[in-house]
């Protein structure tokens, strides 16, 4: 188990080892019990560790590097408690940790989750964040290309809209013709009687 194989997944607490993914969902393991389950891809949104961003009062840094802060300062900074009431605590617990994390955008709520993360990648020997370095630069090139297969799915419904509307375009046609018959025929009807008029007149 590596640490790009970590997600955390909404609707969800905890963290989760992706196994393998599905056309509609995927399965996961959870790092706290070792259970396995499936997860719907309707119901519950898989977000990779290495993904994840945290705001800084500079630029955005990679959730890694967080952690990585706060296993280089594990001996000499008391780690603050998730399950503290005290949110002046944690605030300055990441301060101390991570000078630069950006307070206005980095909820308490956020730090708390953090703070739990960390102790399951702990307990699990996933601190290891050599890898994610390689893997976070990969993750930015991946949108980049995956681009133009969404512009390709979104032209086929556009061009089954014109088929569509082409059918009553073809029947329109149809009753016009078939219109122009009806109005041919008592045209003749008329003709009939008034030469049978005529006949009456020259008698």
């Amino acid at each position: 188990m590596e640490y790009r194989e970590i997600v955390a997944v909404t609707g969800l607490s905890g963290l989760y080892q992706l196994m393998t993914t599905k056309s509609d969902g995927a399965i996961v393991r959870n790092l706290a019990d070792r259970t396995t389950k499936f997860i719907s891809a309707r119901l519950h949104n898989v977000t990779p560790l290495e993904s994840i961003e945290v705001y800084t009062t500079g630029d955005n840094v990679r959730l890694h590097e967080v952690f990585q802060k706060m296993k280089d300062t594990e001996d000499t900074v008391a780690k603050a408690d998730p399950k503290s009431p005290d949110n002046n605590a944690i605030k300055s617990y990441f301060k101390t940790v991570f000078a630069d994390i950006d307070e206005d955008r980095v909820y308490v709520s956020d730090m708390k989750k953090m703070l739990k993360w960390y102790e399951l990648l702990k307990a699990n020997d996933l601190l290891n964040f050599e890898a994610a370095v390689a893997a976070a630069a990969a993750a930015e090139e991946t949108p980049a290309e995956e681009a133009p297969a969404s512009k390709a799915a979104t032209a086929e419904p556009a061009e089954v809209k014109e088929e569509v509307a082409e059918k009553p375009k073809k029947a329109a046609r149809k009753k016009k013709v078939e219109g122009d018959d009806a109005n041919a025929e008592p045209a003749e009807k008329p003709a009939k009687k008034t030469a049978a008029k005529k006949k009456k007149t020259e008698e």
